[in-house]
């Protein structure tokens, strides 16, 4: 069955016509052809698919589109600016944060949704908010280093 779904995605009122059964992740990627979410592992373990929702970090591949009602979904696509990067984007950019890249979007919005809500968070508050994020590339130190630069570019005041 079809319902339609009203939500802001990435700052702009939307409605479409959605299954029941229509994973967020497929509404972004399929529908909408947003293709910074990525389909990683298909059953929430390894963080590719990370999108905000409210604000919050939340799994893609295990969230139904509908569930998404009236909410506020923000994917790696709403972050850029006219070109110009994010501070978490340049974190990751400038502190060579990302190796292969298809983890890099999952741990960049969940770096986001974490600055949201904590602007200056110690190493162990990075650690805890990335715990659901995987990257088979690195050992997470440069990733770490992302985020505390991003947020110390968000102190000063950068914006896209």
């Amino acid at each position: 069955m079809a319902r339609l779904l009203t939500l802001i995605l990435n700052g702009r009122r939307r409605t479409d016509a959605v299954g029941d059964n229509l994973l967020l992740l497929d509404y972004l990627r399929e529908t909408l052809r947003l293709t910074g979410t990525k389909t990683g592992c298909d059953g929430g373990e390894c963080g590719a698919c990370t999108v905000l929702v409210d604000d919050r970090p939340r799994l893609s591949c295990l969230t139904l589109a509908a569930s998404c009602e009236g909410k506020k979904v923000d994917t790696v696509e709403s972050l850029a600016t006219d070109g110009r990067l994010s501070p978490v984007q340049q974190g990751f950019h400038e502190k060579l944060g990302s190796q292969c890249g298809y983890c890099t979007p999952g741990l960049i919005m969940a770096s986001e949704g974490l600055l949201r809500r904590n602007p200056r968070p110690d190493e162990a508050a990075i650690r805890e908010a990335l715990g659901s994020n995987i990257c088979r590339c690195t050992g997470y130190v440069k990733i770490i280093e992302a985020v505390q630069h991003a947020a110390r570019l968000r102190a000063a005041g950068a914006t896209p």
